[in-house]
């Protein structure tokens, strides 16, 4: 592929004996990746897993297709593979509290869920209002349970959560050189005071980040570019500036240090790590992780009440005791005609920008609750009273919006439609017709 001549120029002179190696990486194919749903029942799924990533928790090397039931139901997610290191790295904790900063589309966020087990506090963030519907879509298709997730800028949410997090993950925005290979276009945008420039809004963000950590925390930073102005100088800056020391990173076979000599010389810098694509299976990406030093107590927070009122909390008992099983959220939060679970946890939501504050278990409609496709892949299907077995064939009609005929016999109501295994979504049995209720802004053609 054709690269920016001073791109070449610049990790000529930085790489040495090693650039030839290094350039001829872009003309290889980019590797592909997934990784299994912790967080789901065991399934029928029809994927390949003859080929685990060793570094990753339920992580695979393979190309899996979007448009099945595996992928639909959250069974599996796609993800390339140097990225799965950086939430193993920040190693979530089940109870803890974790930022997720920059997370559209959502592969750490989902990461981080399934290895905190769905306990404790997830909260996920983008900034970009385009990149944060699909970061709502890739978390909900997990079934991650009671999610935060907000459309801010750090300053505001700096202000909201002062001093919380126990853990904060900053894979930040940046040149992408690390991507190249992937995102050929990538290239038209890279120049020569790129990096620099990505590197003063890197600093922005860990600036406002630093306000919500706990003392004691810790901040993951990673980047998928190679630019040392964006990786160890950043780390290096953070070090000087701020009370925190890095922490040493186990590196798997093919991962490097970083490299002291590209920043001010601190060896501390070899406790990050690099992967190069000429050494390691996987795209480019730096990975750093840090501790706080500060003392001190968390942050004062003003929590989330609820505001649901006695008739929708009534109609919500009654479909849970129709068609539910050992199911029962405490914490409910009307957002909108929606009807969510929340974690106690979070702070007041006045004043931020929420996609979604929880799971959203119903729309609230006149004198009834109807079930939401997220409770659908949330919930376990063991915890839905009526469930309904549906072919593959079947499932490409649900997906698209169609409805599917059914024994007549069963009686009229609302039901969890599984395929092998695999929640799928709900819908409703009426006079032998499983009318569908697939969110019409998702369907496809399978």
């Amino acid at each position: 592929m054709e690269l920016p001549e001073k791109f070449k120029t610049k990790y000529k002179q930085l790489l040495g004996d090693e650039y030839n190696e290094f350039i001829k990486s872009f003309d290889e194919d980019p590797d592909h990746g997934f990784r299994i749903n912790g967080l789901k029942p065991q399934a029928e799924a029809k994927i390949d897993t003859t080929h685990p990533i060793e570094y990753a928790t339920n992580g695979f090397v393979g190309k899996i297709d979007g448009k099945s039931p595996e992928h639909q139901s959250g069974y599996v997610y796609s993800q390339e593979p140097s990225a799965m290191f950086v939430a193993q790295v920040a190693d979530p904790q089940p109870g803890e509290k974790i930022l997720d900063l920059c997370a559209a589309p959502g592969g750490k966020s989902t990461q981080l869920a399934s290895l905190m087990k769905n306990e404790g506090l997830l909260v996920s963030n983008e900034i970009d209002r385009g990149r944060a519907k699909i970061l709502v879509e890739n978390i909900e298709r997990f079934g991650v349970k009671n999610p935060l997730i907000l459309n801010e800028d750090t300053g505001t949410l700096a202000k909201h959560f002062k001093k919380y997090f126990d853990k904060i993950l900053i894979d930040a925005p940046c040149s992408g050189e690390g991507m190249f290979r992937k995102n050929h276009d990538a290239t038209s945008y890279w120049s020569e005071d790129y990096p620099k420039e990505c590197a003063i809004r890197q600093r922005d963000i860990i600036s406002e980040a630093v306000k919500m950590l706990k003392p004691g925390g810790q901040i993951i930073y990673s980047t998928c570019t190679f630019a040392p102005e964006e990786d160890e100088q950043i780390i290096s800056w953070l070090v000087d500036n701020y009370n925190f020391e890095i922490l040493p990173i186990h590196k798997f076979k093919g991962m490097v240090g970083g490299k002291p000599a590209w920043s001010d010389g601190n060896t501390e810098l070899d406790k990050t790590v690099r992967l190069f694509p000429h050494l390691f299976k996987g795209d480019g990406h730096f990975v750093a992780k840090l501790q706080n030093t500060d003392e001190g107590k968390p942050g004062k927070v003003r929590y989330q009440r609820s505001n649901v009122s006695a008739d929708i909390r009534k109609e919500w008992e009654k479909f849970d005791k129709a068609d539910l099983v050992d199911f029962d959220p405490k914490n409910l939060l009307k957002f909108g005609e929606t009807l969510y679970s929340f974690n106690p946890e979070i702070p007041d939501l006045n004043g931020l920008k929420v996609m979604r504050p929880g799971t959203p278990l119903g729309q609230i409609k006149k004198n009834r609750i109807e079930p939401a496709y997220g409770l659908a892949l949330e919930i376990n299907p063991n915890d839905v009273k009526n469930k309904l077995n549906i072919t593959r064939n079947e499932w490409k009609l649900y997906v698209h919006g169609d409805t599917i005929p059914t024994d007549p016999s069963l009686k009229k109501g609302w039901y969890l439609l599984v395929c092998d295994g695999m929640a799928v979504g709900f819908g409703k049995v009426v006079s032998g017709t499983i009318k569908n209720f697939f969110p019409k802004g998702l369907r496809f053609k399978a």
